[in-house]
């Protein structure tokens, strides 16, 4: 079974979120942090295959700090996917910077929260 880790800023859209890919994926655990700075621990305990987190332009959900935590994490489990989500209509200027990550080889996916379901869920089971 696939473990993966939501840090999300909202819970009830970490709990979407969650839904989504049970549904659309098989064999797929899915846990949401409770707090971003309690998500490289948990890593450290549930050795996620994937770690998807949000991305906003407010403290504690800021790039700079989202790509402290894929730091933290890939010293322990350097083949856990880090995937950032962001909202590109609200936010283009971080959308950018979050592509800018990608092709920087900093993550492994990026998705736009206008992305459909099943996109979401696709992103995910590719890596």
């Amino acid at each position: 079974m696939k473990k993966i880790i939501l840090d999300m800023q909202s819970g009830l859209y970490a709990k979407a979120i969650r839904r989504i890919l049970v549904q659309e994926l098989d064999d797929f655990q899915v846990v949401i942090s409770k707090q971003p700075d309690g998500t490289a621990e948990q890593c450290k305990i549930l050795h996620p295959d994937a770690l998807l987190m949000e991305v906003t332009p407010y403290t504690p959900w800021q790039l700079a700090q989202r790509l402290l935590i894929r730091d933290r994490l890939k010293k322990e489990e350097p083949d856990c996917k880090i995937i950032l989500m962001v909202d590109d209509a609200a936010e283009p200027d971080l959308a950018e910077q979050v592509k800018t990550a990608k092709q920087d080889g900093l993550i492994d996916a990026f998705l736009f929260t206008s992305a459909t379901e099943s996109y979401l869920a696709a992103v995910v089971d590719s890596i």
